[in-house]
């Protein structure tokens, strides 16, 4: 099966074989591997073959191969690390914290106290502007 690339994109290296990586499973549209900057022990990455930047431009398909195989990664950290919870993370753009442009779900385990900065206090919103973001967003559906 041929995916698309990018020769400068660390990820299609990595699925090329032209870099190393720790890999955990493999597809026909995926990778998974062990991320080289953890947050914690078992974080690990769910990539998408083909090189798409974000979830905007990749095929629901393919994005959805990438969440079984997040899935998959997921239940596997849960079985052998005994993690007290697990947060699935996946970043569009700069602003949202994404690193790598291409398309890619983190899978990391968490314990109470890890001091991993992603979770945020709830406070609530102004109703008429969260219906006027809805009414925006049901537009453009």
């Amino acid at each position: 099966m041929t995916h698309p690339t990018d020769a400068d994109c660390v990820f299609c290296k990595i699925v090329a074989g032209k870099l190393p990586c720790f890999k955990l499973l493999e597809d026909g549209a995926t990778i998974a591997f062990m991320d080289i900057n953890p947050v914690n022990p078992g974080h690990a990455l769910a990539v998408a073959k083909g090189h798409w930047p974000t979830v905007d431009a990749i095929p629901a398909d393919v994005l959805a191969d990438v969440a079984r195989t997040a899935q998959r990664v997921a239940k596997a950290a849960v079985k052998a690390l005994a993690p007290e919870g697990v947060n699935l993370v996946q970043a569009n753009g700069a602003a949202a914290g994404q690193s790598v442009p291409h398309l890619h779900i983190h899978v990391m385990p968490r314990r109470r106290g890890d001091n991993v900065s992603l979770n945020w206090t709830p406070v609530p919103g102004d109703m008429k502007d969260i219906e006027a973001v809805a009414d925006k967003l049901k537009a453009a559906l």
